[in-house]
């Protein structure tokens, strides 16, 4: 018995939309790098684009826990010497949000042509509005992602 390998004509792509109000920002990145990849399909294969189209309202409100958003730092290069930058999340998410929700996805994609392909798929919105109504999404709830409430005594 042969290998199944779906031919790129014959990949259908669905369109989600995740709402991050009050998710946590790693939790909700993955499940929507598993959507991205297409690992939640049975057709999955490793070596193409065969994942969906996620887009992300609301990512102002997304959630960081146990203080990570002062401590976590998401660094960058400028490409000249001596150029490397730092900046918190809770900077990020105070000032540029979708760009904090975007750069945690990519950090759960692929590091190659095809994992910046994958992110082409994803949209990422701060408010609760986005112009994707036309292609009819249908809406992907994550709750394993939501924040809990505990109560230390």
């Amino acid at each position: 018995m042969r290998t199944y390998s779906p031919k790129s004509s014959e990949i259908t792509r669905e369109w989600f939309v995740v709402d991050a109000e009050g998710l946590v920002l790693g939790r909700m990145a993955t499940e929507v790098a598993r959507i991205l990849r297409g690992k939640h399909k049975p057709g999955f294969t490793p070596h193409m684009d065969c994942g969906d189209h996620v887009v992300i309202i609301n990512a102002d409100k997304v959630v960081l826990t146990s203080g990570k958003a002062e401590r976590k730092i998401a660094w960058r290069h400028t490409g000249y010497p001596g150029g490397i930058r730092s900046r918190t999340y809770a900077d990020w998410l105070s000032t540029r949000p979708e760009e904090a929700v975007r750069r945690t996805v990519r950090g759960m994609l692929p590091k190659n042509r095809l994992g910046r392909q994958m992110l082409t798929k994803l949209k990422v919105y701060s408010g609760p509005t986005h112009p994707h109504a036309a292609q009819k999404p249908s809406e992907l709830v994550l709750d394993g992602a939501r924040a809990r409430e505990t109560s230390r005594t």
